[in-house]
């Protein structure tokens, strides 16, 4: 492996290739296969004929202290203080010692933290922040996934579904998650414009900085009570959230509208089909915290019928492609209507969905 060229700043991360595990630097680039040795366990072997040992444990995402220390202390005693996270929020230690797979588990297992997510599993739900950290959420995420995994958690410590399955929660349809390319997704949504604090908008707003940033010019400059403020065309109004990201006096969160829709069929895999976007299955569902009850019997739901009736190695999405639309629907038992009609085919055309180059 060549040594990067002297950085002539200190500007942006660190280089990844000071944090990589002696094993990887030694044998970067040169790993012919990896097999599986059990949910959660993975073998990676090089030419040279080294092993890498990967474990891989489920994290509730927004760590305390407390947990990552425990994490740390774990690598420091197991695998020479190595480790990473992955984009779902998955921790996995790196280990070149076989012999320290097991110890290593069942102090996760002690722990409380499962050991899975691998191959023909679902994997930790990617989700965005919720009532935890962001102002324009229209639902939780964490509180969600808690939920949902706590039914569905012997899909993650199993490795009996017909192939990977990707959950991903986003509290609003700016979509922090990747709600848009996961096999199960689960939104957010706002039905109503936001609320105008006109008292309160001159005193701590610009309306022109306002106006300027309503993607679908919404917000419209107007004159309240003789003070200059603004009004919302709520026909153009797409519930993004992005006035009150400026002003303050624009908030959208609706307790009794706010609520949750549920996506299928989406994924970023190239493997035997292109990538995939979502489609809506179902428009609306409340909000009842903390256990989100009609959210988790609807996603469990459309999991138990999919694990019965895909074939090996079948998507979600390619679950649905082969059965069709409308079947997938009677299958479920979820209400079809006139706006689930599939009827838009020219992204599929004109969008290049896949890596494969083409001419």
């Amino acid at each position: 492996m060549t040594t990067p060229a002297k950085r002539i700043t200190d500007i942006g991360p660190p280089n990844y290739e000071n944090y990589l595990p002696p094993i990887i630097k030694r044998n970067y680039g040169q790993w012919k296969y990896h097999e599986s040795l059990g949910p959660g366990v993975l073998c990676h072997v090089s030419e040279s004929g080294e092993k890498l040992y990967t474990v891989r444990a489920g994290s509730p995402r927004l760590l305390s202290i407390q947990t990552i220390r425990f994490f740390a202390d774990l690598a420091d005693e197991h695998c020479g203080g190595f480790l990473r996270f992955t984009s779902r929020n998955n921790v996995e230690f790196l280990l070149d010692d076989p012999a320290q797979v097991e110890p290593l588990k069942k102090e996760l297992r002690d722990a409380g933290f499962p050991v899975g997510g691998t191959n023909n599993a679902i994997s930790n739900p990617v989700h965005t922040q919720g009532w935890v950290h962001c102002h324009s959420s229209a639902t939780d995420a964490s509180g969600l996934v808690k939920s949902v995994m706590d039914a569905l958690f012997h899909h993650f410590t199993e490795e009996k579904l017909p192939a990977k399955l990707r959950l991903a929660v986003a509290c609003c349809l700016n979509m922090c998650g990747a709600v848009h390319c996961s096999d199960i997704a689960i939104l957010g949504i706002h039905r109503k414009p936001p609320k105008i604090q006109h008292n309160l908008l001159p005193k701590i707003c610009q309306p022109p900085t306002l106006i300027a940033s309503c993607p679908t010019g919404a917000i419209r400059p107007a004159t309240v009570d003789g003070k200059q403020s603004v009004e919302v065309v709520e026909e153009q109004c797409m519930f993004c959230g992005n006035c009150y990201t400026v002003c303050p006096a624009m908030p959208l969160n609706d307790p009794e509208n706010d609520g949750i829709s549920i996506w299928v069929g989406g994924k970023v895999s190239n493997a035997r089909t292109t990538p995939k976007f979502t489609k809506l299955a179902i428009p609306f569902l409340p909000n009842n915290p903390p256990r989100w009850p009609e959210v988790v019997d609807a996603v469990v739901n459309i999991v138990n019928v999919y694990a019965q009736n895909a074939r090996k190695f079948e998507r979600v999405g390619e679950w649905i492609d082969r059965i069709g639309w409308p079947r997938f629907f009677q299958m479920t038992g979820i209400e079809f209507t006139r706006y689930h009609i599939d009827d838009f085919k020219n992204a599929g055309q004109t969008y290049a969905r896949s890596t494969h180059i083409r001419f």
